[in-house]
């Protein structure tokens, strides 16, 4: 088994391809990868917030303090061109036609809609399908401004003192207190991401070499000859499920240990409190104890991985295999993020979901240790089984030579 284990692990440490999905994605291009997305997302929002939109506002006489507020705000500039803007249609049309970035409609006087005892209400014009606008919000702030001068006012004018208007217009102050510090409520969003890159670099680190193994060896005309060698098919097959195992574990440890150098590089660089909070208080024990956690999964995975492979006839029909693999893959991974998804008896029991919850406690602080107990006995008997019914599919002749 372990001549067998070495053979294999020499033949792929001899591959370029292999050594580039196991090597070179986790310590470079992912990380780069993750830097770029990062760098536009955040040259997205810069942009946005320092864009110049162009605006009209219709009535806006009968608001003066609140036109005047937009006219000389930073992100707002006064349409000058020569076609008029008189009803909410003609605004509408301007902005789907891109002459303006927004239009405010203001149908009367806030004053004497205030004074009858009326709301006045205001119509802001935008395309709102981009993902990232503070159009309305920087508008709603303004008018919001305009709005308490008007409030206060008015209630001067009813002879209430300004120290007693925050307790008229709102008697009851909910107070949050949070138990849960910042490393839980952190934990809670950046733990539930986690997975989707441990969970699918153990699954890469296993399906392509398994293609090689099986499908491969097919193709190369050298499966005979192993077959020869006086060597059973189970230990032939948990040769390669160990090899299988090794690529697995050394593709996600590798990205682990990078993703650390590459985190600890930009906090030399660049105060990131967020990053400090929620990675600075993980301890040796909890990076362990993910690592456990993905043991058995990875041996699933190497399991699934090697029984496709050796299934396929070509290397080609292999691929054409993996793929709904990390389909499959991705959905349990989806489960786990969905609200109010804990991990519980109940979904310490469900395949790779119950690792991507675990992992999501252990990044908040707030694990159990019985469920991740839980949790590795069933993943290691679906692995168990799953191997199994790996050797029992190596010794069918019309698997092995179909």
């Amino acid at each position: 088994m372990f001549e067998v284990y070495k053979k294999e692990l020499k033949e792929l440490l001899r591959d370029k391809k292999t050594l580039m999905f196991v090597v070179l994605l986790p310590v470079l291009i992912f990380p780069i990868i993750f830097a770029i997305v990062a760098f536009i997302g955040t040259q997205a929002a810069l942009d946005a917030d320092q864009k110049v939109n162009t605006y009209v506002i219709i009535n806006g006489e009968y608001a003066q303090e609140f036109t005047d507020k937009v006219f000389y705000h930073k992100s707002f500039e006064l349409y000058n061109g020569s076609k008029t803007f008189n009803t909410i249609e003609d605004l509408k049309a301007g902005v789907t036609a891109g002459d303006i970035d927004m239009g405010i409609y203001l149908p009367s006087n806030a004053v004497k809609t205030l004074d009858s005892g009326e709301q006045s209400k205001w119509q802001v014009v935008f395309n709102d399908a981009k993902s990232i606008n503070y159009l309305f919000d920087r508008v709603k702030e303004l008018a919001q401004e305009y709005s308490d001068v008007l409030q206060a006012d008015k209630l001067k004018s009813f002879g209430i003192e300004e120290s007693a208007h925050k307790a008229i217009l709102d008697p009851i102050e909910v107070v949050k207190v949070d138990t849960a510090d910042k490393r839980e409520n952190l934990g809670e969003k950046i733990g539930a991401y986690l997975p989707y890159l441990l969970i699918p670099l153990v699954l890469m680190g296993a399906t392509y070499p398994a293609i090689d193994l099986g499908a491969g060896e097919k193709e190369r005309g050298t499966l005979e000859t192993l077959l020869l060698t006086p060597i059973t098919r189970t230990e032939l097959v948990l040769g390669k499920f160990i090899t299988l195992l090794t690529t697995s574990i050394a593709s996600t440890t590798i990205t682990i240990v990078s993703m650390g150098c590459w985190v600890a590089v930009a906090l030399a660089f660049a105060d990131l409190d967020f990053i400090k909070t929620a990675f600075g208080t993980l301890a040796v024990s909890d990076l362990l104890m993910i690592f456990l956690l993905l043991l058995p999964l990875a041996a699933i995975f190497s399991s699934l991985a090697l029984a496709i492979s050796i299934y396929a006839r070509t290397f080609k029909e292999a691929q054409n295999y993996m793929q709904p693999l990390s389909m499959v893959v991705f959905f349990p991974i989806i489960i786990s993020i969905m609200p109010n998804m804990e991990l519980t008896a109940k979904t310490a029991f469900i395949p790779v979901t119950n690792v991507a919850l675990a992992i999501k406690e252990i990044v908040k602080g707030t694990v159990d240790y019985t469920f991740v107990g839980l949790i590795f006995l069933a993943t290691a008997l679906i692995a168990g089984a799953l191997l199994g019914l790996c050797v029992k599919w190596f010794n069918r002749e019309d698997v092995l030579f179909r």
